[in-house]
């Protein structure tokens, strides 16, 4: 690292303050004839100040009177710039240390942490071992979080082995577990979707702590595993409003759930805690998946007494909520009404418009949002492709489709590979929608193949309906009861109507039924 030049600027007076114990003298007194001791002393003052910034004098003083820093006056000066934020300068105190402590190390790779910086305190961490120090239980709990946690606003990928690793780490060396360490553990397992691990050291714990719970809550809704979920959530002797914010937004997932996310904000409140920003955007996130307008309004009216009715993630919620209820107009008067509008305000009113019918103004949004310099993510490119295919624009879903990584950068997933697949067979291009399938970079998966069976359906070719029936059965022969109707529909429009009773047979034989019909219709309960 280059060696940074420090510029002094001789004060015309000091004006430093006492310290708290009267009994030592001014700062200015002992930075004039400075010792180790009087320059701890003054640096430990800055630190634990609010202008932490104005300790940087003492450095300039130091150096312009060639006084030699040892080991604590040099750790001193690496903790005032970290709580400065000059993070560069903080590495170089720790580069020139004359001997690098455990505390040193641990001070560095927390100051990297807290500024996203996951790699590098990382790298730290490794250095630490190589240098022949043993990592205690606080620097372990920063690596864990580095692998796997949101630091500083920046999203950090999970490393799976790091976090087996570490945990290897702690039983070989015999570190003391404490419920920070045990934490940090259960987080990093879970977030990297490895909640049996996690489970296995949450058993361990003496002393369940909420912190702990509500990972695990996360962690079982998160892979569907609701009674494993309700389980952990009963044993939690200490609640608070977060373990319960877990659950609700865990059961509004589902629409086999989300009623029970209504009841559990309704007891909430009944046990006295009062509604957050997560919780009212959880169960608006319910009234969505269950179409209950009648319920949303409750909530909206509560929202309306509260801080948050305001907040951008709120006014997206209420934007799906009401074009899952066919309220378009209400969403859109929502939307046009919002103080702050995000990727996902956008994105939920152009799928809701998709959705009710109403393609043409989902495309202009679309249009207009771009011209906003909002950039359009994954969810809102396959709300365009929905529209597109729902208004029969082939031309225009293509180019919106070759936009996406040409002038975004975004990889098409699957679910937009089969939504392209959907808009060209609709539109009666069956052998482009073929030609499509094969050209896909990777594998088509089932989605795809259901889009194209069912638009064979939709225009009677059996030949291209038995092949991509074949290839859909392929990867999920149980999963997919409307492709076995869609077959079946095909080959009794074609009039083949022995095949149509095998595949009946077949049905049968397996357990699956048609689904029954359903709507969106909201219930009759109430908070």
């Amino acid at each position: 690292m280059k060696n940074v030049k420090f510029s002094y600027v001789r004060p015309t007076h000091y004006n430093f303050h006492k310290l708290a114990n009267p009994n030592l003298p001014l700062i200015q007194d002992y930075i004039s004839h400075p010792t180790a001791t009087t320059l701890s002393y003054a640096l430990q003052h800055y630190i634990s100040s609010d202008t932490p910034s104005h300790g940087q004098k003492i450095h300039t003083h130091v150096i312009k009177t060639g006084f030699k820093s040892n080991t604590n006056v040099s750790i001193k000066l690496l903790i005032l710039y970290l709580k400065c934020g000059c993070l560069s300068y903080a590495r170089q105190m720790f580069d020139e240390l004359p001997q690098r402590t455990l505390s040193a190390y641990n001070y560095l790779i927390g100051g990297y942490l807290r500024k996203g910086l996951a790699q590098e305190s990382i790298s730290l961490a490794r250095r630490l071992i190589l240098d022949g120090q043993r990592p205690d239980g606080f620097t372990i709990s920063m690596i864990l979080k580095a692998s796997s946690s949101i630091c500083g606003g920046y999203n950090v990928v999970v490393d799976r082995n790091l976090v087996s690793v570490v945990h290897g780490q702690i039983l070989r060396s015999n570190v003391e577990s404490d419920d920070v360490l045990y934490t940090a553990l259960i987080d990093s397992y879970v977030k990297s979707e490895r909640v049996s691990c996690a489970r296995k050291v949450f058993n361990l714990m003496i002393e369940k702590n909420v912190i702990c719970s509500t990972s695990m809550i996360s962690g079982y809704m998160n892979q569907g595993c609701v009674e494993d979920a309700e389980e952990i959530f009963e044993k939690t002797v200490e609640k608070d409003i977060v373990v319960f914010n877990a659950m609700i937004e865990g059961y509004s997932r589902s629409a086999e759930t989300a009623e029970k996310g209504l009841e559990f904000y309704v007891e909430m409140q009944r046990v006295g805690f009062r509604p957050n920003l997560s919780t009212f955007a959880s169960v608006i996130g319910a009234c969505s998946v269950l179409a209950t307008f009648e319920i949303g309004q409750q909530v909206q009216c509560q929202l309306l007494k509260s801080e948050f009715v305001a907040h951008v993630k709120i006014g997206s919620a209420l934007i799906d909520m009401h074009s899952k209820c066919g309220r378009i107009e209400d969403a859109r008067r929502i939307f046009d009404h919002m103080p702050e509008k995000n990727v996902f305000s956008w994105s939920s009113l152009i799928d809701g418009y998709g959705k009710n019918g109403k393609p043409n103004e989902a495309l202009e949004l679309f249009n207009r949002m771009q011209d906003c310099s909002v950039e359009p993510n994954s969810v809102t490119f396959l709300g365009a492709l929905s529209a597109c295919g729902h208004a029969g624009l082939v031309s225009k879903g293509r180019e919106i489709f070759e936009s996406m990584e040409r002038d975004y950068s975004l990889t098409p997933g699957m679910e937009h590979y089969a939504c392209m697949v959907d808009l060209l067979g609709r539109a009666g291009s069956l052998n482009l929608a073929w030609d499509f399938v094969m050209g896909m970079p990777q594998k088509p998966n089932s989605d795809v193949w259901a889009a194209l069976l069912s638009s064979c359906n939709l225009h009677g070719n059996l030949e291209m309906a038995n092949i991509a029936a074949h290839e859909l059965f392929k990867l999920n022969a149980e999963g997919r009861p409307g492709a076995y109707v869609a077959l079946s529909n095909t080959l009794a429009a074609s009039g083949k109507w022995n095949v149509v009773s095998e595949v009946r047979e077949i049905m049968k034989s397996r357990g699956i039924s048609k689904d029954t019909g359903s709507s969106w219709v909201g219930t009759e309960s109430s908070l």
